[in-house]
């Protein structure tokens, strides 16, 4: 097995006075394993004394390989570390460390911190000033960082269901491949994009390691503004969250690709799922199944369940009666047959560009007597209202604004599309907030069956707004359909 090609990217700002014995303190054991050193002033309003000082060290014979530059223009902490990362992934390394130029992490640790990279036993290695008990104050931490810092630590580990030891040091090593597999050149220029490539492993399953590291605080100047850092990493924090859940662009989390069962009463599957469970067992045709979740618990009920979608998702097979992969673009294919007792579109209308085409078929699939359940979202929900009237309207990755929507409708607009296309609206009712698939962030204990307190006052409140205004409060509409005389 060959050596992994190790670099080492050295951050500097100001760090005329400590770069060169940074250098120093390289362990002889790490120094010929280390394939470049690259040194990144990142323009330092020292008057070039810091890229001087890399030059010297250059040109001095050192048997260290380094490559030193010098930003035109200031790129930030998390810019200059982009510039780093992209370098590295362009050299074909395997591993990049992150070296501050100021000494405030000690080089001495670099075989601690390479160790689990170089087994194969992570993705990523941050150094840990808080894993040994009392460790981080007896090196100097002052009091106001050390409390801050375990305050946020402990605050994001509970979001993210995570047990960092601490989420806030600048000592880290990556597998240039985990890297990327990651989008880290969309995160911030500024101190939290330390936080944002924390949450973008997470999200991508990586495997994260922490290793001890000692404590040191000299004369270096902080340049982090505090309140500002703790405001950006935990809104940070909080939006990863709302990513996972499917809000936003999903620079820091993917919601998957396959759409989730929502069963709980509030939602469109829930409200589905009552329906027919007080129907004797039917045939089904599940339009746009996904992954057949929806499907599953049909055939649960006792119904014969025929899915389509334009893509075979894992399961699907086992979860339906039969699948005909189609695209509902094109219209419902004729493999799939007509007669059906019942025909289901939960949360697929607004995919199809030709929604009355898709609707009319739904006409034809569906037998005399039989019924049509169609969900789709609420376009005059307060979301989508608050993003346009506050001017910053876009698409998220799910929801109403799903990124994938070609369409959007209210209880009207749509009723219009199904009356042209030859139904009679037997019901139309509205759902809340999809919450069972939202992160609860006030759990109940583990072991217990209650949820938390926030959870019930946001659904309590949710489900008044909806019975009171459901034109504002209805996140979606559930039709039911019966074919009109012709």
């Amino acid at each position: 097995m060959s050596e992994p090609r190790i670099g080492i990217l050295v951050v500097a700002y100001n760090a005329a006075t400590t770069l060169a014995s940074v250098l120093d303190r390289i362990p002889p054991s790490v120094r010929p394993k280390i394939e470049e050193v690259i040194i990144a002033d990142d323009a330092s309003p020292d008057g070039g004394s810091t890229y001087l000082v890399g030059l010297g060290y250059q040109t001095r014979g050192s048997d260290l390989p380094l490559t030193v530059m010098r930003h035109e223009k200031n790129l930030g902490y998390g810019g200059n570390q982009k510039m780093g990362y992209r370098y590295a992934i362009d050299k074909g390394f395997d591993i990049i460390v992150m070296l501050h130029g100021d000494g405030q992490y000690a080089p001495e640790a670099l075989p601690e911190i390479l160790e689990p990279l170089v087994e194969g036993r992570a993705d990523a290695v941050f150094g840990s000033r808080m894993m040994i008990a009392g460790a981080a104050r007896r090196g100097g931490m002052p009091m106001y960082k050390y409390v801050g810092n375990k305050i946020l630590s402990t605050a994001q580990n509970k979001l993210m269901g995570a047990s960092l030891s601490e989420w806030h040091s600048g000592y880290r090593a990556y597998s240039v491949q985990a890297l990327a597999g990651i989008p880290f050149e969309a995160n911030a220029d500024g101190f939290n994009f330390d936080t944002q490539i924390i949450l973008q492993l997470f999200d991508a399953g990586k495997r994260i390691v922490e290793v001890p590291i000692p404590t040191y605080y000299g004369d270096e100047i902080c340049h982090v503004n505090g309140i500002k850092y703790a405001k950006d990493i935990m809104g940070d924090t909080a939006r990863y969250r709302l990513q996972k859940m499917g809000f936003g662009t999903g620079t820091l989390a993917h919601a998957g690709d396959a759409y989730g069962l929502k069963p709980t009463e509030s939602s469109s599957h829930g409200r589905i799922l009552r329906r027919m469970a007080s129907e004797p067992p039917s045939k089904v045709l599940d339009l746009g199944c996904s992954s057949g979740l929806l499907a599953a618990e049909l055939r649960r009920l006792g119904h014969h369940v025929t899915g389509v979608d334009a893509v075979q998702l894992d399961g699907v097979l086992d979860r339906t009666d039969h699948f005909v992969l189609a695209d509902l673009e094109q219209g419902v294919p004729a493999e799939v047959g007509t007669g059906f007792d019942v025909v289901i579109a939960g949360d697929v209308i607004e995919h199809v560009r030709s929604s009355e085409h898709l609707v009319a078929e739904m006409r034809r699939c569906v037998r005399p007597g039989g019924f049509v359940l169609a969900s789709v979202p609420n376009i005059s929900h307060w979301y989508p209202r608050l993003r346009v009237a506050s001017g910053r309207f876009g698409y998220d990755q799910r929801g109403i604004l799903d990124q994938t929507h070609v369409r959007f409708f209210t209880r009207r607009t749509f009723e219009r599309i199904a009356e042209g296309a030859g139904f009679k609206v037997r019901r139309t009712e509205a759902t809340g907030l999809p919450i069972d698939v939202m992160a609860d962030a006030d759990a109940a204990p583990a072991g217990g069956s209650r949820p938390g307190l926030v959870r019930r006052l946001v659904t309590g409140v949710d489900k008044a707004g909806v019975a009171l205004y459901p034109s504002l409060f209805g996140y979606q509409l559930v039709f039911e359909l019966e074919p009109a005389a012709r």
